[in-house]
């Protein structure tokens, strides 16, 4: 079989129209794997692979009713993708008209955005207000963002605090932190079913774990009832943590470099050679 393919292929000169069409085809691809990125559809595109992969080793090994089967119901399965997708191609339809490259000039995460959360996290804790602030990593949340209220601005201490406060309509629920910007907040999050966990952890707490279980993300935690701040990590919990280990986690974790500290001014009136000897 492989003998006869092989004559098949001939030599040809690549120009620079076949790198052009390779590009496009790669950024398409692009595309469409940030769109699917941490959402359900990713199982379907594997599911759909596996099958496009047993169809071409049906033909490879002559299995007739396997190959006829995979021709009778693939063009079905490709109008149901269309049917149960519908708002999400619409969706990145609308978003390839809106910006010739979208995604590509992502806001990276900077310190100054950790020192927003740890402070709002910590006057939220003194204050005894219930809180959780999810900030995404290198799996999408788009899944978990749809379920919120959409904001799209800049994470800010005033923001946070805004968002949180009881007599807002925003405070039941999430927040959702995509680089330096507050993608949603009143996010709506799986709870996790670990039998483990201590009867003393409440809904905020499981849901934050819950989330960082199913993806790689990490969550703040204000505790309503103690003003405990956590942190949750792959779906384990760090307690009772103040401002300093607090800020030290996070920039571990998100591996971000922390800003050297300012060189104090020697004192008045002693020359700063004699203050070093």
């Amino acid at each position: 079989m492989i003998a006869r393919i092989l004559p098949s292929f001939t030599a040809v000169e690549p120009s620079w129209l076949d790198l052009v069409d390779i590009l496009i085809v790669a950024f398409l691809i692009y595309q469409l794997l940030q769109f699917i990125r941490g959402t359900h559809a990713v199982q379907m595109a594997l599911g759909a692979l596996v099958l496009v992969l047993l169809y071409w080793l049906s033909q490879l090994l002559h299995l007739e009713t396997v190959n006829w089967l995979l021709r009778t119901f693939m063009p079905y399965l490709v109008f149901g993708i269309i049917v149960v997708f519908q708002s999400e191609i619409r969706k990145v339809l609308a978003q390839l008209g809106k910006t010739p490259l979208p995604g590509v000039f992502g806001s990276p995460r900077t310190e100054e955005v950790i020192d927003e959360v740890v402070l709002a996290a910590t006057t939220l804790a003194t204050q005894r207000t219930g809180a959780i602030a999810v900030i995404e990593r290198d799996m999408g949340l788009r899944s978990y963002i749809e379920t919120g209220i959409a904001l799209d601005a800049y994470v800010t201490y005033d923001l946070l605090i805004s968002i949180f406060n009881p007599g807002t309509p925003l405070h039941d629920g999430a927040v959702i932190i995509q680089g330096n910007r507050v993608a949603a907040a009143a996010c709506f999050l799986p709870l996790t079913v670990n039998p483990q966990l201590s009867r003393e952890l409440g809904s905020r707490h499981r849901a934050a774990i819950g989330v960082t279980e199913d993806t790689d993300a990490l969550a703040v935690v204000v505790s309503e009832e103690t003003g405990v701040i956590s942190l949750v990590v792959g779906g384990r919990i760090r307690r009772d943590l103040d401002a300093a280990s607090l800020k030290a986690a996070l920039l571990d974790v998100l591996e971000v470099e922390q800003s050297p500290e300012p060189a104090a001014a020697p004192a008045p009136g002693v020359p700063a050679r004699e203050k070093q000897s």
